[in-house]
């Protein structure tokens, strides 16, 4: 697993536990993480902080009424320079369905799965600034 640079991650995650595993995992490697427990929540933090580099989402968020594709899609538009990372263990998306540049990673996964995902779409990002 690598070390991180200071970078803040919008973790959205309606399930309590994981997104306290979530958030762990990427505080490990230096990660900033800022936690949203739904898509309405996570909206809110973006459009107040513009330093979110990274979003990571759930795809079934029952508390919201926003799912993390939809979520996905929106942020893709209004702020393209953020990469996105969808989590699920329930759906698999089928090809077209995630925006360009988004990356995906199958639950169960281990912190040094998560963190690594993450730091990818970083490394990524970088080499297009």
């Amino acid at each position: 697993m690598r070390e991180a640079e200071r970078i803040e991650i919008l973790l959205a995650e309606d399930e309590p536990l994981a997104r306290m595993a979530a958030a762990q995992a990427l505080s490990a490697v230096g990660l900033e993480v800022i936690q949203a427990s739904d898509a309405t929540q996570a909206l809110a933090i973006l459009a107040e902080r513009e330093t979110v580099r990274v979003l990571v989402t759930d795809i079934v968020m029952p508390s919201g009424t926003v799912n993390g594709y939809q979520l996905a899609a929106m942020i893709a538009v209004r702020w393209p320079q953020i990469r996105i990372l969808i989590v699920s263990g329930a759906d698999r998306p089928q090809p077209g369905e995630l925006p360009l540049g988004v990356g995906f990673l199958a639950k169960p996964w281990t912190g040094p799965d998560l963190a690594d995902a993450v730091l990818a779409l970083v490394e990524r990002q970088n080499l297009r600034a």
